[in-house]
């Protein structure tokens, strides 16, 4: 019998034990990221295709958050992937205030009537995105439209 080489056999371990957390123990999974990992995502996630900064005010605290998502643009506006589901903090910010901002690609966009859509088929999302939402296991996504500009009014004039 041949022997099976540890590193790979390793590397799979890890990789199952990583899904099955994400999987099933989503909140576990955000709070590291809220310490850790957001931290790092939000130096380069206004400048890289399918990554955003929604900005958003807290329901209560009225501070203002910065949260780094995956986001995808369409026509009339963007999704963005719920990957910790509808009931992340960020989420319900959003949804209470009717709206937030958006950074990406280095452009800052106003949102608003967001919609929570849930659709197994992720159709809104690209071929590679949808196969890694759907072994994450999220079916949710929200979709915000693009509010038009504010007019500046002509002061002294």
């Amino acid at each position: 019998m041949a022997a099976v080489a540890p590193l790979p056999v390793g590397i799979l371990f890890l990789l199952l034990v990583l899904l099955f957390l994400f999987r099933f123990h989503k909140r576990w999974v955000a709070a590291f990221n809220r310490a850790v990992t957001n931290r790092i995502t939000r130096r380069f996630a206004v400048r890289l295709p399918g990554f955003g900064i929604v900005i958003h005010a807290g329901r209560m605290s009225s501070r203002i958050y910065r949260t780094p998502v995956n986001v995808f643009r369409l026509p009339d506006g963007f999704v963005i992937a719920l990957t910790y589901g509808r009931d992340s903090e960020w989420v319900k910010n959003v949804l209470a205030a009717h709206g937030c901002a958006l950074e990406t690609r280095r452009v800052v966009y106003r949102l608003s009537t967001p919609v929570v859509v849930h659709d197994p088929t992720l159709r809104r999302f690209p071929l590679l995105v949808r196969a890694g939402l759907r072994v994450v296991g999220a079916t949710d996504y929200l979709h915000l439209s693009i509010s038009p500009p504010v007019p500046t009014a002509n002061v002294g004039r």
